[in-house]
């Protein structure tokens, strides 16, 4: 294992069981596995998928699995997960111990492919946290959003640090994402406004701790007060209590000056 690939590996086979049954996997389903390392989580995955690939960047744990998993469910490439062609996989589950340096790159590069079904990834816990937070808690922010933008996120349990090897300094989490076919919200994915939205988003939470008439005066320097009022917010709310629908409300507004 290259120390810059900062895997964490499990072994436990009650969690193994675990993860694999917060995804969901059912004998129809296509499996992503990115990270796969020793291939602990890739068997449990090969007792409930009709097939898993598995994206391996270390090319000696690339070759130990590829010499350890004969199947013919199984394929396994030795490949950067951040440039690996989804779109000739048709629809997909993924489920994966994420290297922590990634998490986030994965996880939006994957949300961008028309095919993924769901994620189910083992990451850090207060990453998760920040995912999975609503409205009104101090985890909630941009990353929030973003993919509940695009998905629900819930969180499956958590992993005490020392279930892993070699021990990583954070507990982690297994978060489950269910992926929608089309936005959450009534803002068309890759248009001006979802672009506009994100500016706004972004803006806010720049200045979290000031009222979300402050925070959007960049992007909308031109009576923000009037905007948000007549999208049905308060110009004095902190932007942490903002949902993703009231965002939207506010991009339509804003999208009008």
């Amino acid at each position: 294992m290259k120390p810059r690939l900062s895997q964490n590996f499990l072994f436990d086979p009650s969690i193994l069981r675990r993860i694999a049954d917060a995804a969901g996997i059912s004998s129809e389903d296509t499996v992503v596995e990115i990270g796969p390392g020793l291939g602990t989580l890739t068997k449990e995955l090969l007792q409930r998928a009709a097939k898993v690939i598995a994206i391996e960047l270390d090319v000696k744990l690339y070759n130990n699995l590829k010499g350890k998993i004969d199947s013919d469910r199984f394929e396994v490439f030795h490949a950067d997960a951040l440039k690996f062609p989804y779109k000739e996989l048709g629809r997909f589950k993924v489920v994966s111990n994420i290297p922590y340096h990634i998490t986030t790159p994965v996880i939006f590069r994957l949300l961008e492919e028309k095919g993924l079904k769901s994620m189910t990834l083992t990451i850090q816990k207060e990453v998760a946290r920040r995912i999975a937070a609503r409205p009104g808690g101090k985890d909630y922010g941009v990353l929030s959003l973003a993919v509940q933008y695009r998905g629900n996120p819930r969180i499956a349990f958590t992993i005490p640090r020392g279930a892993f090897r070699p021990v990583p300094k954070v507990d982690s989490a297994c978060i489950h994402i269910d992926v929608y076919d089309r936005p959450a919200v009534n803002i068309e994915d890759g248009s001006e406004k979802q672009k506009l939205l994100f500016a706004l988003i972004r803006g806010a939470f720049t200045q979290r701790r000031k009222t979300i008439e402050n925070g959007i005066k960049k992007i909308c320097p031109q009576n923000p007060a009037e905007a948000l009022k007549n999208a049905g917010i308060d110009p004095k709310r902190r932007p942490e209590t903002l949902s993703l629908e009231e965002f939207a409300r506010l991009t339509e507004e804003v999208a009008r000056f």
